[in-house]
């Protein structure tokens, strides 16, 4: 087995494009086993219907945030003014006008994808992110029960090619508790969990591995439905003038550390061994370097920590997590490392940096990299078994 040592020779010159204006094109096996069936672990949807006013008890539709169309991108927000910044809604504007973008047109979605070669996908929200710190933590929890139904319903529509992320009350455990009953019976097989957990009623900001979470980390792994985490969340320390859009995404892919460490050194895992967990959008390369360094931390300041971290590093990793990655060779080149049965490949449809119109390349790669029966794990088998499919 072997892998490229760049991903430059998968990408043109000029690259590839916005995504409205790309078109699939996959065709054939690509080398990976008859009968595969491509299922991508982390595509996107955006909002297009405004669910939340419609949705809303009357007597509280004056504080419902509205959903509407403009210069080509789906906005979130209320009295006319979206929540979300200049970039985000530019960026936007590359992929929204697909047909498939939106929740509008499931039709139009599945067959972009089949064009593409993939046929199921999980897909995460789009601007629905914008809600995630919303100040009324009622109206919050409200807005994410609605989104859950809405994206079920799409998913009973899709007959098994569209799986959605749901969301949930993280910030109280009876929240946690009552949310995720409801997104279980709605068939939903996982959440979207933000990586910074906000700040309680007080002010304070919330310690995913404090004391205060405990409740909410005793729902989850109770629930048994696995946590996803996903790139996107962090702003620039400072003000990017010139191509931030490119800064920014290069600030945005890399922000697991943080949450990693939690789930080994503060003891999340250690408590609650029946947590799943996956990482979606930041690739796979940096697994092996967290792993060394987090057995060189501990190693080093092991006779400093307040709590014994009762496995060796990598079991945390074997044991609970997976990650995703699109195009990534250096990761597939140290496979070994990682682990077949721990990575995801995934699409990540219709994003800028999605493979949405190369994703043959992409698949190629893999099989290139891994031999046909692994090409086969990563690119379908594995994400249906975090899913529990």
């Amino acid at each position: 087995m072997s892998a490229p040592t760049s991903s430059a020779s998968l990408y043109p010159p000029g690259g590839f494009g916005p995504p409205k204006d790309r078109r699939g094109h996959a065709a054939g096996t690509l080398g990976l086993p008859t009968g595969t069936e491509v299922f991508s672990a982390d595509n996107h949807i955006s909002l297009a219907h405004d669910i939340f006013f419609e949705r809303f008890p009357e007597s509280l539709k004056d504080k419902a945030p509205r959903v509407w169309y403009e210069d080509g991108a789906y906005q979130l927000g209320r009295k006319g003014k979206s929540f979300l910044p200049g970039d985000f809604s530019h960026v936007l504007m590359q992929y929204d006008p697909l047909a498939g973008s939106g929740s509008a047109d499931l039709d139009a979605r599945i067959a972009d994808l089949r064009a593409d070669g993939i046929a199921k996908e999980l897909a995460f929200p789009n601007a629905l992110l914008a809600l995630l710190f919303y100040p009324d933590k009622e109206i919050r929890e409200l807005c994410f029960r609605i989104y859950n139904a809405y994206i079920a319903e799409l998913q009973e529509r899709s007959n098994g090619c569209f799986y959605g992320v749901g969301l949930i009350n993280w910030w109280d455990g009876d929240g946690a508790r009552r949310t995720l009953a409801e997104l279980k019976s709605l068939g939903l097989k996982t959440f979207l969990l933000p990586l910074s957990a906000g700040k309680d009623d007080d002010g304070k900001v919330i310690d995913y591995g404090g004391a205060a979470m405990i409740p909410v980390w005793e729902a989850i792994e109770e629930s048994g439905v696995p946590v996803s985490h996903h790139i996107g969340e962090s702003p620039l320390s400072a003000p990017c003038e010139v191509n931030s859009v490119a800064v920014g995404m290069m600030h945005n892919v890399a922000p697991f550390r943080e949450l990693f460490s939690k789930y080994i050194f503060s003891g999340i895992l250690d408590r609650h061994p029946g947590l799943n967990v996956g990482w979606f959008e930041g690739g796979i390369n940096w697994v092996p370097a967290a792993l060394q360094d987090a057995e060189h931390m501990l190693a080093s300041f092991q006779h400093m920590l307040d709590r014994p971290v009762e496995h060796d590093v990598r079991y945390y990793w074997r044991t609970h997590m997976r990650a995703s990655f699109m195009v990534d060779p250096l990761g597939l080149s140290l496979i070994d490392q990682i682990g077949v049965d721990r990575v995801m490949w995934s699409s990540d449809y219709p994003h800028n940096e999605s493979t949405f119109g190369y994703s043959e390349k992409s698949l190629a790669a893999v099989v290139q990299a891994v031999g046909p029966a692994d090409a086969a794990r990563i690119v379908s088998a594995n994400v249906g078994e975090f899913l529990g499919l």
